[in-house]
């Protein structure tokens, strides 16, 4: 009797092996080979291509500021009519806007030096759009890190309003 139990294990055991030594052959030759002689990868690399490709990327974030956006109108009180960025620049027909090279039509809006002339910004908020608003500064005679909306009548700065809000720096001056 224990030679029967004996022989039947035996022969469980041989067919367990070769069921799982099928299968191992299987998972062997289901396995892909590559030729390419480039086969390390270097993930520091990697990592400065990805920094190099936010750095570059025009709509990536280089400094994020918190401060008030407040609307005005060229020719409010304290305004001389003309932007202190670039003097020349004919805004007491309404215009709002500039036409960047990179960011195309952007609105305008006054900063602190903080900001060199030309720097994009970008903020949301609803009392000026349900998009984000891409803006550029081309003007002055704000403090800190304020904004202050260029608009197109007293109405529209006066909807605007104050309100605290958070923006990101896309650009920090002219083509940088």
């Amino acid at each position: 009797m224990f030679k029967v139990i004996n022989y039947t294990i035996r022969y469980l055991i041989i067919i367990l092996f070769v069921v799982l030594a099928s299968n191992y052959v299987n998972i062997i030759e289901n396995k892909s080979y590559s030729d390419n002689i480039n086969k390390n990868v270097n993930l520091s690399t990697m990592a400065l291509k990805i920094d190099e490709f936010k750095e570059n990327d025009i709509y990536s974030a280089k400094d994020t500021y918190t401060g008030d956006l407040t609307g005005y109108v060229y020719n409010c009180p304290l305004c001389n009519g003309t932007l202190g960025c670039m003097p020349s620049y004919y805004i007491k027909d309404g215009t709002t806007t500039y036409n960047d090279e990179t960011y195309g039509s952007v609105r305008i809006v006054a900063s602190s030096s903080n900001l060199p002339c030309g720097s994009i910004v970008r903020f949301e908020t609803s009392r000026v759009s349900n998009e984000p608003v891409y803006a550029i500064v081309l003007d002055r005679g704000v403090r800190g890190n304020a904004l202050d909306l260029l608009s197109s009548d007293l109405n529209y700065a006066l909807n605007v309003g104050r309100s605290i809000i958070t923006y990101d720096v896309l650009r920090e001056g002219w083509g940088k």
